[in-house]
């Protein structure tokens, strides 16, 4: 799942191009992600993600037999290319979603059985002279970059679960289209649209041997999670007012 907002030139990882390719050691500055306004999650990190994101569910396209599909989200800014969670290049929660983990590298599917490691050319933290290689000596994949291999692919088998829980989601009928409305200190009226939750309503009309059955399979634990979650909606809207306040400040004179 390649984000263009953040990949801004996302190639397949090859030896024949990038033999020479080394991974510079450095400290994460998180600018680059700067107009990232959210990451899919996989439900192997809801319980982390909901302590410091908004988890909704977007629209994903149709699976194979044409039937809707969703996925879920950490929500990161209250509108397009905007991300709340960086400031001054630092990551201002502890946990942060997997695929961003990864970053810059990430994972495509070629088909149904396939997949390619990919990475960003345009990252600024590649090397020819320091750093950890992408390949050894004989042009083979280096430990550290099997090891990303192995890590993507880990993630891409959790997409592929979480992509059932959506399904169990669409089955029972749980999600409905939802819109945030707010108001900041300045009177400016803030509408996020665009997204699904899970509905209170038929949630609490679903009969008891379902409810037990998503007990038992895990779904109802991370439906909590979802519904604890979207209380940091109003983190958002805190962070949206002191960035504003911050940039209609007057420069300090010198």
């Amino acid at each position: 799942m390649i984000n263009p907002l953040l990949f801004k030139k996302a190639v397949a990882i090859e030896a024949g191009a990038h033999r020479a390719v080394r991974i510079k050691p450095a400290s994460r500055d998180w600018s680059v992600a700067g107009e990232l306004n959210a990451m899919f999650l996989a439900t192997a990190e809801f319980a982390d993600a909901s302590a410091d994101y908004p988890i909704v569910f977007v629209e994903a396209g149709a699976d194979a037999q044409g039937n809707r599909q969703v996925a879920p989200i950490a929500v990161f800014g209250l509108q397009e290319k905007e991300n709340l969670y960086v400031e001054d290049g630092r990551w201002r929660v502890n946990y942060i979603p997997a695929l961003l983990q990864a970053y810059p590298f990430g994972i495509a599917r070629i088909d149904e059985s396939r997949v390619a490691v990919v990475m960003d050319e345009s990252w600024t933290g590649w090397s020819t002279t320091e750093g950890t290689p992408l390949f050894d000596e004989q042009a083979q994949p280096s430990d550290y970059l099997k090891g990303m291999r192995d890590q993507l692919e880990r993630v891409e088998a959790e997409i592929q679960r979480t992509r059932l829980f959506g399904k169990l989601l669409m089955d029972a009928d749980l999600l409905a289209t939802m819109r945030f409305d707010a108001t900041l200190g300045d009177g400016q009226k803030i509408a996020v649209e665009g997204f699904m939750a899970v509905d209170e309503k038929k949630l609490a009309a679903l009969p008891d041997a379902k409810v037990v059955e998503f007990h038992r399979n895990g779904v109802l634990g991370l439906i909590h999670a979802h519904q604890i979650s979207m209380r940091h909606m109003r983190r958002l809207i805190g962070w949206r007012q002191a960035r504003e306040r911050g940039a209609a400040a007057p420069a300090a004179e010198s």
